[in-house]
């Protein structure tokens, strides 16, 4: 789906005039951005504007930050490639991080408060646990077991972080 279209999908669910009014520009550049750029509305909007600036800066963070601030989580798609790959260390993996969370959950709950550093781990242990977890779905999925030895990769270098 274009980003004209999902802007104009979602014109349909909220108020363009108030759209206009909260962002300060007018109700026809907030129709305008509904528009394909072929039509010669002659105006980027705001999606495309955030995915050049992803593409220029090549950042997750601006990815990140928005799938979180609209209550999500971003993860990246696994290259596709069908190789051959073994899936216990996988699945060991994704155990090893699940009782990496629980540990962090319960150091911080043992004296029945949470501090915000101890919030902080929580965060990153579950981040990580998600991220592992649906690219490992995502590889299941498509067929696709060497991405997995990326994401082992990266997991391993972390856990190593921690000890």
């Amino acid at each position: 789906m274009e980003s004209h279209e999902v802007l104009r999908l979602s014109l349909e669910k909220a108020n363009p005039k108030q759209i206009a009014a909260i962002m300060g520009c007018s109700v026809s550049l907030v129709y305008k951005w509904a528009q394909s750029a072929d039509d010669g509305s002659g105006t980027v909007n705001p999606l495309d504007r955030v995915l050049q600036l992803f593409k220029i800066t090549k950042d997750d963070m601006l990815i990140h930050w928005l799938c979180r601030n609209s209550g999500g989580f971003f993860v990246r798609n696994p290259k596709v490639d069908k190789e051959e790959f073994d899936l216990m260390p996988a699945t060991q993996t994704i155990v090893q991080q699940f009782a990496e969370l629980l540990t962090a959950i319960s150091k911080a709950a043992a004296d029945h408060t949470i501090t915000e550093t101890e919030a902080s781990l929580i965060r990153t242990e579950w981040d990580d646990l998600k991220r592992f977890t649906e690219g490992f779905v995502r590889c299941c999925e498509n067929g696709d077991f060497s991405g997995m030895e990326k994401l082992q990769s990266e997991a391993s270098r972390k856990a190593q972080k921690k000890e």
